[in-house]
């Protein structure tokens, strides 16, 4: 079982790190992710200056039919966006041509 002492130590280690590479930053965003689907509360208080989202006014979205589809339906883009937001900081870092393709692909939307 995941300890949320165990993930805030593995996030120390990965952000303390002096060259970190890839693995390190893929790493630092799933502890991230897993810190905050397991342990919403605690992290939400203590990361004030990150922004909430608010998507009152979004229009109604259309799944498709794939897992993450489903699973981003289930939960509610609000509660997925910041994992969502968190990927794509670590995808720039390492594979920025992927990251570009992506945003360029949403512009166009």
């Amino acid at each position: 079982m995941i300890r949320e002492e165990d993930l805030r130590e593995a996030i120390a280690e990965c952000e303390g790190a002096r060259n970190p590479t890839s693995s390190t930053c893929i790493k630092l965003a799933a502890y991230y992710a897993l810190l905050n689907q397991k342990f919403p509360k605690s992290s939400e208080s203590e990361n004030p200056d990150v922004p909430r989202y608010s998507f009152a006014s979004m229009p109604d979205l259309t799944f498709g039919d794939s897992e993450f589809s489903k699973t981003v339906e289930e939960k509610g883009i609000g509660r997925c966006f910041p994992i969502i937001e968190e990927t794509m900081g670590a995808l720039e870092i390492v594979m920025p041509k992927l990251f570009n393709a992506m945003m360029r692909k949403l512009e166009e939307v």
